[in-house]
């Protein structure tokens, strides 16, 4: 099983800037973001997130507002994918199939992230950890948004699972992580929906990778409204963990088979960014 540390959101270390890799070389930081349907939050999100990330993912599921538009208008150096099926858990394994960085930070687009966070992730990444997981209930986490409903279910959930799997997470349920590329294979992220992090949680752990909770206090979102589904989505969250605890833990033989397909569209030009 994994290695659960976590880190004091008040340590001078949580906000220092990345250090170089053993090889001298430093590490290049991808942020994968999914989007349906965000254009009134991302002026918050794009224009807050750290110089130290080099490259943002922007993975949308084919919004009909001005998703992409806002997003290029902000970041014209964005990279914008249009994910190949529906749901947060397809989003993601389609931004993470198409990151380069060597740390791919997952964020979510409505604001209730903070992206000024994203260094103390990557501080316990370069501390040794191979999964720094996002807690809003360890010391220095919060939530303004989660409703008591949600929270219960969130509590149950985790408590399950750390039951069944030899974990201590105090927060099963959240979409604010990091991880070193080579998590990826142990991932295998195929999953669809809401149960993505789940997933992520349970087999992260089952591979034996270090994870070092991070303490992330979650605010409300911003505009718009959640595609979550408490009952709906913890049906799934439930059947994840079952079918994960019922299932026999072995390596895959093709490292690559959870890659989705996807379709990278290309930027326009600067002249049309202006019109």
């Amino acid at each position: 099983m994994s290695t659960i540390n976590v880190i004091d959101a008040t340590t001078e270390a949580a906000d220092r800037a990345p250090q170089t890799l053993a090889h001298g070389v430093t590490p290049l930081i991808s942020v994968v973001v999914p989007t349906l349907n965000e254009a009134a939050n991302l002026p918050h999100v794009l224009t807050r997130i750290p110089a130290m990330v080099d490259e943002i993912v922007l993975v949308d599921g084919r919004s009909i507002d001005d998703t992409i538009a806002v997003a290029r208008m902000l970041r014209p150096d964005i990279r914008v994918v249009l994910q190949d099926g529906a749901g947060k858990g397809n989003a993601l394994a389609c931004g993470f199939a198409a990151a380069s960085g060597d740390i791919i930070v997952m964020i979510d687009a409505d604001g209730s992230n903070d992206p000024a966070e994203i260094p103390r992730f990557v501080s316990a990444l370069l501390d040794g950890s191979d999964f720094a997981k996002g807690s809003r209930f360890t010391g220095g986490g919060n939530s303004l948004d989660i409703t008591p409903l949600r929270s219960g279910g969130n509590r149950v959930l985790g408590i399950a699972v750390n039951l069944l799997f030899g974990t201590r997470y105090t927060d099963l349920c959240y979409g604010y992580n990091a991880f070193w590329r080579h998590c990826l294979p142990h991932m295998q992220v195929t999953c669809a929906g809401f149960e993505v992090e789940t997933l992520i949680n349970v087999r992260v752990a089952r591979a034996g990778l270090t994870v070092t909770e991070v303490p992330s206090v979650e605010h409300e979102r911003l505009n718009g409204e959640s595609n979550l589904h408490v009952v709906r989505d913890g049906l799934r969250i439930l059947r994840t963990i079952l079918g994960e605890r019922l299932s026999r833990r072995r390596a895959h033989s093709d490292p690559d088979a959870w890659r989705p397909t996807f379709d990278e569209l290309t930027a326009p030009s600067a002249g049309l960014l202006a019109l």
